[in-house]
C-alpha cells in the first residue's frame, strides 16, 4: 500500500493526479491520512471532511483515515510526525508518496539530512534566540553550513513538507516517493490547463464561481472563515493568560501580549496585528489561535495517537484494514466510551467539526461524528462488504 498524507482542502485535480501517478508507479492500493474539520494553516476547512473523503474515495484512495484535528493544526514538524505515525502503522503502507516542486529525491535526503548535522542544529538555535522564526532560522542554518542545494530544498512549502516526510520516515521502511507537482503552483492565483492551486480553488468556491473544470465533483456546501471570528474573540476572552501559555506554539511570554491583545481587539486580525513578530508569522499565530478554540494544549499535541480513525474504504481498502497495528476507530460512539486517550482526542476531532459547523452560511447542527455512516466506496464490479 502507498500513503498520501493529504488535506484535500478541498478534492482538485491535481489531488487526483497525485493519487493515480501513485498507483500507477507502485501498483498499490492508496492510503489518505487527511486532515479533518480544521487544516494546517489554522483555518476550517472549505467543506466536510466526510464530503472530501468521499470524493478521494471515489476517484482512486482506498483507505481514508483522518489525520486528528490535534495533528491537523501543528506546525510542519509535527503535521509530518504524525501524518508517518499513521501510515506506518498499517503493515501493509510500503511507500509515502507525496507531492513537491522538486521531486529529486537526493537532494530532498540532503535537505533532511542536514538536521542530523550538530552545527546547523547550534546554528538553528543561536538564530531563533536572535528573533529568526525556525523556517526561516532552518533554511539559513542549512545554507550556511550544508551549502544551497539542500537548502533551496526548504523555500517551497510543499517542499518543506516532503523534507518533514524524509525526517520522520528515518528508521523506517516505509519508501519515499515524491511526485512533481504539476500545473499551477501551490499558492498561484492563475489555472494551467484543468490545474488550479487549492488556495485559488477556495477563494473562487468562497466567491461563488464555477470551479468545475479544476475538481472532479465540487463541494455541495461550502465554509466561510469569518463566520467564525466571534467564537475565537469568545474562546480568547473567556481564556487566561495561564490557560493562552499552555497553547503549543506559545512561548517567551506571548501569553501575556495575546492576553493584553485580545482586552483591547475587535478581530482576529487585530490580534495577530498586535502580536505578530518575525518569530510569531501569520501561519503561526493563527495556528495558536486555532488551538485555543479547539482546547488543543501543548502537553496533547506533544503525544501520537493511539489509534487510527477511519472514514471510508474501499473494497480493496477493506481488506487492508486488517493490517493495521492501532486499534481501529470506526464507531466514535463506541470509542467514546472509554476513558482514554483516543476519547481525548476524539473529542477534538467532535469539537473541530461542531465549530466547523458554524461556518456555513446555514449553521448545521451538532453531532455529525457520530451521525454519519462510514463511507463505503465500491466499484461497479465490486460486491458491498456485508
Amino acid at each position: 500500500m502507498v500513503a498520501i498524507i493529504c488535506e484535500f482542502n478541498p478534492f482538485h485535480n491535481g489531488h487526483q493526479y497525485i493519487i493515480e501517478t501513485a498507483k500507477r508507479l507502485t501498483n498499490e492500493p492508496v492510503l489518505a491520512v487527511m486532515s479533518g474539520s480544521f487544516c494546517q494553516r489554522g483555518e476550517v476547512a472549505v467543506c466536510s471532511k466526510f464530503e472530501r473523503a468521499a470524493a478521494a474515495l471515489r476517484h482512486g484512495a482506498d483507505i481514508v483515515a483522518e489525520l486528528p484535528a490535534v495533528h491537523a493544526v501543528s506546525c510542519a514538524q509535527r503535521f509530518a510526525q504524525a501524518g508517518v505515525h499513521i501510515a506506518k502503522a498499517f503493515e501493509s503502507t510500503g511507500c509515502l508518496a507525496f507531492g513537491c516542486e522538486d521531486d529529486d529525491l537526493t537532494a530532498l535526503q540532503a535537505a533532511a539530512d542536514a538536521f542530523q548535522n550538530e552545527a546547523v542544529n547550534r546554528k538553528i538555535a543561536f538564530l531563533m534566540k536572535s528573533g529568526a522564526y525556525y523556517p526561516q532560522a532552518a533554511e539559513q542554518a542549512v545554507r550556511e553550513v550544508c551549502g544551497d542545494a539542500a537548502a533551496d530544498m526548504l523555500t517551497q512549502p510543499n517542499t518543506v513538507l516532503a523534507v518533514e516526510y524524509l525526517r520522520a520516515l528515518r528508521g523506517s521502511s516505509v519508501k519515499p516517493l515524491p511526485i512533481r507537482r504539476v500545473g499551477a503552483a501551490h499558492h498561484s492565483r492563475e489555472s494551467c490547463g484543468s490545474f488550479l492551486s487549492a488556495s485559488a480553488i477556495r477563494e473562487r468556491l468562497r466567491r461563488g464561481e464555477d470551479v468545475s473544470a479544476f475538481m472532479p465533483e465540487p463541494p455541495s456546501e461550502i465554509t466561510f472563515p469569518p463566520l467564525l471570528e466571534r467564537a475565537v474573540l469568545y474562546r480568547l476572552r473567556t481564556m487566561t493568560a495561564a490557560q493562552l501559555r499552555a497553547l503549543p506554539e506559545v512561548g517567551e511570554g506571548l501569553e501575556n501580549r495575546l492576553a493584553a491583545a485580545v482586552k483591547t481587539s475587535r478581530s482576529v486580525e487585530e490580534i495577530i496585528a498586535a502580536v505578530k513578530t518575525k518569530r510569531y508569522t501569520h501561519a503561526r499565530l493563527r495556528r495558536i489561535l486555532c488551538c485555543a478554540l479547539l482546547d488543543i494544549t501543548e502537553s496533547l499535541q506533544a503525544q501520537r495517537a493511539d489509534h487510527v480513525r477511519v472514514l471510508g474504504f474501499s473494497q480493496a481498502g477493506a481488506a487492508l484494514l486488517k493490517t493495521c497495528r492501532l486499534p481501529v476507530v470506526t464507531s466514535v460512539a463506541k470509542a467514546m466510551r472509554t476513558d482514554s486517550l483516543t476519547a481525548e482526542f476524539l473529542r477534538r476531532d467532535i469539537l473541530a467539526t461542531d465549530t466547523a459547523a458554524l461556518a456555513y452560511q446555514a449553521v448545521k447542527p451538532c453531532g455529525t461524528d457520530y451521525h454519519t455512516k462510514l463511507i463505503r466506496s465500491y466499484s461497479p464490479a465490486e460486491p458491498a462488504v456485508k
